[in-house]
This record gives structure tokens, sequence and C-alpha cells, in this order.
């Protein structure tokens, strides 16, 4: 299908701009989530590979090339990254829908998102500025922004291509070198993402990856002692443990752990508009998206007509292969089909009632990962269904009946990631907005097609951190105050 698949490259790791056998010698299927067949290779790397690529890092900074880069010159380089992802648009899509399952349309999509990423964090590369504090007679004082030196990435399988960029943009702007792990499950575009970087001039040791499992190569690289940052996305519980890497090591890190995101549908909402959106915003990249919305709270007085109109949208919902390009692929792995149904049988056991499907396509290959788009309604608050994250097509209704309800509702789990509020009443919409604990809230909308430019992060267990848009810069980051006594 493309370079990456057939070279030797996929077996190894990228270390110093160039492709290196993993010192492990093993490998790692590759398995297409739409027919469940073993399609290509990546190396198992681990915790030898982790010291090699930081070592990299670290030399690219401190007497390497990289480091000596103006943060203009850093800009220029993203901005001709991006322009390169551009010209491998389609190539790129065909590997991330390969990789993970989903609609072509969607992975062209996170392509353009990818490109865009590296655009907008090549413009910002030399705007981060620092302050001039007014001080003592005789003293001058400025701050100033530097890198925070080897910056590590622990990405999802999720959103292989977006989540590189996402990350590793605003890390290389800031002057930082990476080191980037992705996930086992999907990581052929990082990979080309990578061979891209090197032939738009990147310097050696500036982009680094290393593929493999969590338990080796991902562990190897949270606990290294070489790295100064680490940047997470992916479960709670593995969240806690590269918190706790990164405290041992004082340094800081980003996680961003998932969400079980409100939308919150008043009586007076343009219950059409919201009915389309509620249920693109859950069966989105086959719910596994940690800002799906895949609770709906519905005020008790337009209850049946919305669950009536809800229900027949969700009965129209088709999942099948990329080429299919219907609302939605397989989930990720066999692994992830039998975690979902698990919940789910737990969930009818316990009397949480089905109210609509969705359907996969008659011609879709059995052995795909596939996963009914499912409608639950009067869903009890506390349990399972209503409180876990599910990661796959599912959603969870419940009606309210008082603004205050609504608000208590969506703050009842553990998660703060993203809500929306859906009202024609300007006051309330806004008023509950401020109430609810996330840390990104849309009103009379869900969704921002990538939002490259928003801050996006979690509060609660969801969480610290913020990435996209400015914001990110400084996370990445170290601000520096120089006292200078004149006389």
């Amino acid at each position: 299908m493309n370079q990456i698949l057939r070279s030797e490259g996929a077996k190894g790791v990228f270390i110093n701009n160039r492709w290196q056998p993993s010192r492990s010698g093993r490998t790692i299927p590759m398995i297409a989530p739409a027919d469940g067949q073993a399609f290509a290779a990546i190396a198992a790397g681990n915790e030898e590979d982790i010291d090699l690529a930081v070592a990299a890092a670290r030399a690219a900074l401190e007497t390497g090339a990289w480091g000596r880069l103006t943060a203009t010159e850093r800009g220029r380089l993203l901005l001709r990254l991006s322009r390169l992802v551009d010209d491998h648009a389609e190539e790129l899509a065909q590997l991330e829908a390969r990789d993970t399952g989903k609609p072509m349309k969607q992975a062209r999509a996170d392509v353009v998102a990818v490109s865009r990423y590296f655009e907008y964090y090549g413009g910002a590369a030399d705007k981060v500025h620092g302050d001039t504090i007014p001080f003592l007679e005789g003293f001058l004082v400025n701050t100033l922004y530097e890198p925070l030196g080897v910056t590590a990435h622990i990405i999802p399988w999720n959103y292989p291509g977006q989540m590189f960029g996402r990350t590793v943009a605003p890390a290389l702007a800031m002057g930082n070198a990476t080191v980037i792990k992705p996930a086992e499950e999907a990581c052929l575009v990082p990979l080309r993402l990578a061979e891209l970087a090197a032939e738009a001039g990147f310097p050696e040791g500036a982009i680094n990856v290393v593929p493999g499992l969590g338990e080796e190569a991902g562990a190897a690289l949270a606990n290294h002692r070489g790295i100064d940052f680490i940047s997470f996305t992916g479960s709670p519980e593995v969240g806690t443990l590269v918190q706790i890497a990164a405290a041992k090591n004082h340094i800081g890190c980003t996680l961003e752990l998932g969400g079980k995101s409100p939308q919150i549908v008043f009586g007076d909402a343009d219950l059409a508009a919201a009915v389309q959106s509620v249920a693109a915003a859950v069966v989105q990249n086959a719910g596994q998206t940690c800002s799906a919305g895949s609770r709906v709270l519905v005020e008790r007085r337009i209850w049946d007509r919305f669950m009536a109109d809800l229900k027949r949208r969700f009965e129209q919902i088709h999942a099948g292969t990329p080429e299919m390009d219907l609302d939605l692929g397989p989930v990720i792995s066999a692994g992830q089909r039998s975690r979902i149904g698990a919940m789910l049988e737990r969930a009818e056991a316990s009397g949480a009632r089905i109210l609509a499907q969705g359907q996969i396509a008659t011609n879709s290959p059995a052995e795909g990962f596939y996963v009914r788009p499912t409608l639950y309604h009067e869903v009890d608050p506390v349990s399972e269904l209503a409180q876990k994250e599910v990661f796959g097509p599912i959603l969870a209704a419940m009606p309210f009946d008082s603004e205050e309800e609504a608000i208590r509702l969506a703050n009842g789990t553990d998660y703060g990631l993203v809500a929306g509020v859906w009202s024609g009443d300007g006051s309330r919409a806004i008023r509950v907005a401020r109430k609810v604990r996330a840390g990104q809230l849309f009103v009379n909308g869900y969704g921002a097609g990538g939002g490259i430019e928003l801050p996006f992060g979690g509060m609660k267990k969801s969480g610290h951190g913020r990435e996209k848009g400015f914001e990110a810069l400084y996370e990445f980051g170290a601000l520096k105050t120089l006292i200078v006594k004149h006389g």
C-alpha cells in the first residue's frame, strides 16, 4: 500500500532520521480492524531502543543542529512538514483507515487536521514572547521561554495521525527534541510522518519514534531519567502510572484521560439539530473518542418526542469497512470489542433497556471488529453504563426535570472533559455552561472539526494540562526570569 509497508523500515525504530533495527529483534503484527487480518509488522521496541532515542534527542539539543535553530527556522520546518502532509494526504489517509478501520472520509479529515497542526504551530513558533517586569531602581527584569528539553509523547491508537500533530508540533515549535511511542495497535501514520519530517529537513534527533508494546517501550519511556516532560493520552489507569513515573523524576506531564461527556438538551432547543449532533457525537470514530458525547440528558417535557426522533436516527446509522465510507467503522481490536460486549451484558443484566440500534453492513467481513451502535434509554445515573467510559458507539440517555438536576447529572461522574448545552435561551445556556465542570463546552453544537486553535483538556479525572491552541506552547516551555542589575 505504501513505502512504509514495503520497506524494512516498517520493522525498525526511527532514530536520528533513519531506520534502525530494534534491539529486541521482535516484531508485532498489525491487524486490520475491518477484516481481522494481519497486513504489516512493526518493531517491538524495548528499553535499549528508548535509551538510544533519548540520547539522540539530547544530543540534538545540546550539540546538534536542532538546538541551534532560531524559533523562526523551527517554524519554517514545521510549515514545510505541513506542506508535505498535504502532498501525501491520500497516502496518509489510506494508512490511517487501514490501521484504525475508520471510514475514508474521517481518515481524510484527520490528515487535514494533521497538516493544520503543523501549519498552526509553524506560524506560532516565533510568537511566544516574554515580558518586561517593573522592579527596583537599577534593575532590568525580563522573562523568556525556553524549551523544556527532551519531551516524551505516548500517543493512543484512536487518532494516531492527529495525536502526533497535536502533541509533537507544539513541542517542536518550542524547541524541544521529541521521543514518540505510538500505540502498537495503530502506528503507521506516526512512523510515516517521522519519515516526512526528515524529508522536510528536520535535523537528526529532533523527532525519534520507537514503536512497541506499552508495557515495554511505553513504560521505559515514561520512566526514563533522561526526559524532561511527558505528554500522555490514554486510560486513567495508565495515566496514574505515567504520573507516578513523572513524579519520581520530578518532571511535569500533560494527561488527557478520557471522558463521559454529556449533552444537555432543553425543551426550547432546536431539536432537529440536536438529534443529528447527539447521534454523530457518539458514533464518530466508532465512539472511540475521548470527547465522545456518550450521555444525553433530555428535559422530561420533550423526552418522548426527542427520544422517538433519536431512535429513528440511530436506526439509520450503518457501520462498515473504510471503503464503504459509512457512518462508522469497526472498533480497534477483538479485545476492545469483547470489553464493550462484556460491559453491555452487565448493563442489560442490571436493567438497562435498548431503545434502538444501528446496523452493520451485510457485506462487512465477518472477521472484522464491528459493534452495533446502540441507544439505551432511561439509564440509571449511578450505573456503570452512565459512569464509565465505554469507548464504543454506545449512548446512554436519561431525563431531567429542572436546570439544577441537569447540572447535577452532568457533573455526576468522575470525568470532566467536554460537554454540550442545547437551548434557545441564551442566558440559560451560558449559565448552565458556566456550572458544568468540563474543560471544553459547546452551546448549540458539539465538536469543532479538530479545533486546532481551541485549548483542550480535562477537569477531575479527565486529566490536567492543556493541548491545542496557543496554550499548548506554554505546556512545552520553561519560563525563565532574567534579572539584570545595571546600577
